[in-house]
């Protein structure tokens, strides 16, 4: 279960990325999460993804 807050669920996201997945489409694989979905709270923050860093920014 991904946390709900978005500031909380930014930094799990990107602690996961750093440290477990290689990039965003494996995290959602294999943490069943719909990316779109993820991609949409997180941008309510004002981050998006950055493919190049494999990270949210």
């Amino acid at each position: 279960m991904l946390p709900k807050d978005p500031y909380i669920l930014l930094s799990y996201v990107n602690t996961k990325l750093r440290d477990e997945f290689a990039d965003l489409d494996e995290l959602c694989a294999v943490l069943d999460v719909d990316r779109s979905a993820l991609e949409d709270t997180l941008q309510g923050v004002s981050v998006r993804y950055d493919e190049d860093s494999h990270q949210f920014i």
